[in-house]
């Protein structure tokens, strides 16, 4: 049977799921006790503390993402200095 999301692999999926429970552990565990009741998210309604929720999530994961980028781009940068290197002995 044919994949739904086709472009997206286990990794990205496993990326989105980590996200969402940091995120979640974040806003409810360390914010939800010291925001105002208008920005606490009620079960089964979509409301600002929804919302903020889903922005600390969408956070979590942005950073993830320039984490996994830059770590990539430096590992680059190290290869060509090593390849660079060799080149020269």
């Amino acid at each position: 049977m044919a994949s739904v999301f086709p472009a997206i692999g286990w990794r990205r999926w496993i990326e989105y799921l980590v996200a969402v429970l940091i995120g979640n552990a974040i806003y409810y565990l360390s914010l939800t006790p010291h925001l105002p009741p208008a920005f606490r998210h009620d079960q089964y309604n979509v409301d600002p503390g929804m919302l903020l929720d889903f922005a600390i999530c969408v956070g979590v994961y942005w950073l993830m993402r320039l984490g996994i980028k830059l770590s990539l781009s430096s590992k680059s940068q190290n290869t060509e200095r090593l390849s660079d290197r060799e080149r020269r002995r």
